[in-house]
């Protein structure tokens, strides 16, 4: 996108407050090099990446800490002489531990579908040797360990002999020679790499040895004695030795990396970019943001719309809903001045901006932002006295740079374009621009105060008018928007409210009604009426709010007693069962306790939904009838509405029956007749009993279904087979709901195809 437009939306400014919330100089980088994506898929993934690392980051709790930049490291790797030094492998081991830590994160919540971050990091090959052997050779304060090496862990030891050897000649030097008052300290220390002795500077010439040097105030001298001249000379081949045991580690583990480099990049660089995702979330989390999807081709519906630079600098951000229909290309905004218009087009193109660069947004969750290629903005007062440029040569020249640029995959940002030139003039240049932006389909979001660009957007199509609210009694702004209405600019109420001369202002307020432009009262009595409806909008939300917040606390209720009565009857038919089992109830008051047991969780019908009783008033003249008694189909004649009767024509006979004595024909135009549910049972190992439910309502086959149940439990039944038939699957969904919600059902499946397939289903009782 253009870098001019991004810079006057100030978008550099938010990669900025971005990364502030990265740890690593890396990951700050990598912020700044944002920049806005053109393809839906691209900014759809960068959202879903975003949520599902936000979603990992609150469960797991998982923080990166600070790590150190490496790409220097990598690059002075590339000449295959250099070797690293201990401060490089440090750095690369502690940073390589993060990955691991996140890797292993991961890979523990790799259950819970963060499959976006997951896949990624499955694309890195890790480097197990070189974490393996810097591990083993480097200690946690940087070190390099004794046991690297069989040589250099004896030259150590030896080292740490001879400390111990020089240690004890000292203490006995200063005991047996009585030299502790000539001494500074009674300790051992080293001096130009060699052990020496802190010896009051007056005292020098008192013993025989080597002075090194002397402490910054002159008072101590550093003083070898002879008897440690050979110990410091052995002291410095060991030292020797060390060295180039310790330059031999280096290389060894230098070659480590150089030999699986592409492995350490990869992995750095997945570092590098989790720290991007974590500032994208620490940035959320700091301004209320969400990650918006973008659609080709709907239209703008921006929920609670906050300019996020104000809202980073704590300004009291008032929320924009910015609404423009998929079937409009322009808004045109007006109202009073300082009443938030330009930071309307600002917000939006800022917050377009950020989307497209797959950064969360200042916006309520449900907001939806179409994709665009390219933002062109032209904003503010573009005039140069050193190009000899006015305001409006300024825009015209911005537009005439632009214009064959812009198309339907465009979004331009338009603020008080003509404002600098002859109202008239401007006005129709104004909407000469407008007029060309629809026929190249581009979207526009645009500012004005001209009245007549006002009445174009009103009566234009493809054009949608909004006006910014004030207050109709203080004339302060609302910072709201009003769709599908203009606004009066208020020029005079807000000189007034600066402290604008009165006398000039009551001057302007005569000059207005002497050319007849005063249109005021009736800009202001519209503005009163938008206000009144958006505060009646608001009230209604919040009432929705509490209605939701009411539901929601009712239905965890509603769970935790259908639990409660779900166990509680379960625990009875258990009860019930062992009693007549010991012989303790007969077999009908057995059933009589499992039906009462029933009762408690819906009165033993489970279907969700009920099937609509027949009833006089559905019967239709001219429409198929049974009569129930002669089990006969006519046809309908007439019906008297006062006796609740109706004439029926059953094969040429008619007669006036009852409406209680006549049914409905199913829609096959088969008479319809209740089926009597059959019981078989099984020839299986283990007792087996089947119901047979098909052609039956859904609320008569549930009622039979639980009674049923009852008998095959009193009989000793382990499973049941009920035959519910394929059609349309209805009847097979209202019995799974009955056995989901049956404390006596342990399971249950559909049958093999051989036994019935999706017409049958098999339940395992408790």
């Amino acid at each position: 996108m253009e870098p001019r437009s991004l810079q006057l939306l100030e978008f550099p400014k938010i990669l900025k407050v971005l990364s502030n919330f990265t740890v690593s100089s890396s990951g700050a980088q990598s912020c700044l090099n944002l920049s806005p994506m053109q393809e839906a898929d691209a900014i759809n993934s960068a959202a879903r990446f975003f949520r599902q690392g936000h979603n990992f980051s609150k469960e797991t709790g998982f923080r990166l800490s600070v790590f150190p930049p490496l790409e220097g490291l990598f690059k002075f790797l590339i000449k295959p002489a250099n070797i690293l030094d201990t401060d490089a492998l440090f750095a690369l081991v502690q940073t390589l531990g993060q990955t691991r830590l996140l890797k292993e994160a991961l890979s523990i919540a790799e259950k819970r579908e963060w499959d976006s971050i997951v896949d990624f990091l499955d694309g890195i090959d890790w480097p197990e040797k070189t974490f393996s052997g810097l591990k083993r050779c480097i200690d946690p304060d940087g070190n390099i360990r004794d046991e690297s090496s069989p040589e250099l862990y004896d030259v150590r030891r030896s080292l740490r002999g001879l400390y111990q050897r020089c240690s004890k000649k000292v203490r006995d030097y200063i005991h047996g020679e009585d030299i502790s008052r000539f001494m500074q300290d009674d300790f051992m220390t080293i001096s130009s790499d060699r052990y020496v002795l802190p010896l009051k500077a007056n005292f020098k010439g008192r013993l025989q040895g080597i002075i090194h040097s002397y402490s910054n105030t002159g008072e101590t001298c550093y003083f070898e004695p002879l008897f440690l001249v050979e110990l410091n000379n052995t002291m410095q081949e060991l030292k020797q030795n060390e060295r180039q045991e310790e330059l031999k580690i280096l290389t060894y583990l230098t070659g480590l990396v150089r030999g699986e480099l592409a492995e350490c990049e990869a992995a750095y660089n997945f570092l590098v970019d989790y720290d991007v995702l974590q500032a994208k979330i620490n940035f959320a989390e700091a301004l209320g943001a969400v990650a918006v999807d973008v659609e080709a081709g709907a239209g703008f519906n921006l929920k609670g719309a906050r300019h996020p630079l104000l809202v980073a600098a704590d300004m009291g951000v008032h929320p924009l809903n910015v609404e423009l229909p998929a079937d409009q290309r322009v808004l045109i905004i007006s109202g009073g001045n300082a009443g938030g218009k330009t930071v309307c087009l600002k917000t939006v193109g800022i917050l377009a901006a950020m989307a497209f660069s797959g950064i969360p947004v200042t916006v309520e969750k449900g907001s939806i932002l179409p994709l665009f290629k390219e933002i062109f903005v032209i904003i503010g007062d573009e005039q140069s006295l050193e190009e000899n440029v006015s305001t409006f040569s300024a825009q015209i020249q911005s537009i005439s740079r632009i214009w064959d640029s812009m198309d339907s995959s465009t979004l331009f940002i338009l603020d008080e374009f003509g404002s600098g030139t002859d109202p008239a003039q401007g006005a129709a240049l104004a909407q000469a621009v407008v007029d060309g932006l629809l026929e190249n389909k581009v979207t526009c979001f645009a500012a004005t105060h001209f009245p007549a660009l006002k009445t174009y957007a009103l009566v234009t199509e493809g054009v949608r008018a909004a006006s910014v609210l004030f207050d109709p009694g203080t004339k302060k702004p609302l910072f709201r928007i009003a769709y599908d209405q203009v606004g009066a600019s208020i020029a005079l109420d807000v000189a007034r409210e600066h402290g604008f001369p009165e006398s000039l202002i009551s001057k302007a307020e005569q000059y207005l009604l002497m050319e007849g432009s005063e249109t005021g009262s009736i800009m202001s009595r519209l503005n009163e009426l938008a206000v009144t409806r958006e505060l009646e909008l608001d009230e209604l939300t919040k009432e929705r709010e509490k209605l939701r917040i009411k539901r929601d606390k009712l239905e965890v209720r509603f769970e935790k007693e259908r639990i409660a009565v779900l166990h509680e009857v379960k625990a009875q038919a258990q009860t019930v069962l062992k009693e007549w089992q010991d012989g303790k109830v007969g077999r009908k008051t057995a059933l009589k306790k499992l039906a009462e047991a029933r009762e408690k969780i819906g009165g033993g019908n489970y279907a969700k939904t009920e099937a609509k009783a027949f009833s006089y008033s559905d019967i239709e003249v001219g429409s198929d009838i049974l009569n129930i008694n002669w089990d006969r189909k006519g046809i309908v004649l007439e019906k008297d509405d006062r006796k609740k009767r109706v004439k029926v024509d059953m094969d040429g006979v008619a007669m006036w029956m009852p409406a209680d004595q006549l049914g409905p024909v199913n829609k096959s135009g088969q008479i319809y007749r209740q089926p009597v549910a059959s019981v078989e049972v099984s020839s299986r190992g283990d007792m087996s009993l089947k119901v047979d439910l098909r052609g039956k309502r859904a609320d008569i086959a549930i009622s039979e279904l639980g009674k049923f149940f009852d008998q095959a439990l009193l009989r000793g039944a382990t499973t049941i087979e009920v035959v519910h038939g394929r059609g349309t699957g209805a009847l097979r969904r209202e019995v799974h709901i009955f056995l989901d919600e049956n404390p006596l059902v342990a399971s249950y499946a559909l049958a093999p195809e051989d036994q019935g397939g999706d017409g049958m289903t098999l339940v395992e009782l408790v």
